[in-house]
């Protein structure tokens, strides 16, 4: 009887760690093509000579409507206006935004938010985030957020990657964990995108929920503007570190006078 028990407790272990990997190895190429994974993008070699242990997450969504159309919604995303995925899991159960705020400035290189800081922009095409080191399960992480948004037929094709390398007994592990915390929270997100693109276009008023002026009416997580404004709850996340992590590298002050993008 007892061994009977350990064969099915067996069984149902090896079943769960199957499922698991399954959805982990769906999860991270969700919605994307073969070539779309194999695809160059700005933000690939940011982890280059860093640590063996790594991973690279590329999902995609089609929207119906034209690049022009879905950048605002990007370039809000995270910068004050939420983040369109599970809003009482990674909002502070704010609801992201569901107009384009008024408020908000367009995006530029040294913003720095609840991901990182921006380092790399090309208008209507491309935002890449980047995280330059932080602890994660007890390991040394770096992370890129890498968008993409290009035509496709009569409408768009967004394209989202996430990397990560990590250093540390932990590595491996840690990187495991946040391919599935991720893969919860991108596949949310990239159909919150979509569904406010293809239902409410470039509104700028949200009849239900007003602008009323708070700038963390949206969003919980603080996030820097490259001017010094800001939105969000001060001190909530690491806003503060990663602009100064920005001015470290010299981005800031070359946004400021040169607004150009990757340096």
């Amino acid at each position: 009887m007892i061994t009977q028990v350990l064969v099915l407790l067996f069984i149902l272990f090896a079943l769960l760690t199957l499922g698991f990997f399954i959805f982990l190895y769906w999860g991270t190429r969700w919605g994307s093509t073969t070539e779309e994974r194999a695809l160059e993008m700005p933000g690939d070699v940011y982890l280059e000579g860093g640590p063996k242990a790594r991973v690279s997450m590329t999902r995609a969504i089609s929207i119906a409507a034209s690049p022009q159309t879905v950048w605002p919604w990007l370039a809000q995303l995270g910068r004050g206006a939420g983040w369109y995925s599970i809003d009482w899991l990674d909002n502070g159960g704010r609801k992201s935004a569901r107009h384009i705020i008024s408020w908000i400035p367009e995006p530029k290189i040294g913003d720095a938010s609840p991901v990182g800081y921006l380092r790399h922009m090309e208008y209507n095409k491309a935002l890449v985030w980047w995280v330059k080191g932080t602890k994660f399960v007890c390991a040394m992480t770096r992370l890129v957020v890498d968008m993409r948004l290009a035509p496709e037929n009569k409408g768009s094709r967004l394209i989202i990657r996430m990397s990560a390398d990590a250093a540390g007994f932990t590595a491996k592990f840690a990187l495991l964990i946040f391919q599935f915390i991720d893969f919860i929270m991108a596949r949310s997100q990239l159909i919150g995108i979509r569904e406010r693109v293809e239902h409410y276009g470039l509104r700028a008023k949200n009849p239900d929920e007003p602008e009323t002026g708070a700038t963390d009416q949206y969003q919980l997580y603080e996030v820097i503007y490259v001017t010094g404004e800001r939105a969000g709850v001060p001190g909530k996340e690491l806003a503060v570190r990663w602009r100064q992590t920005a001015i470290e590298d010299g981005l800031i002050a070359d946004s400021l006078t040169f607004d150009r993008g990757e340096q």
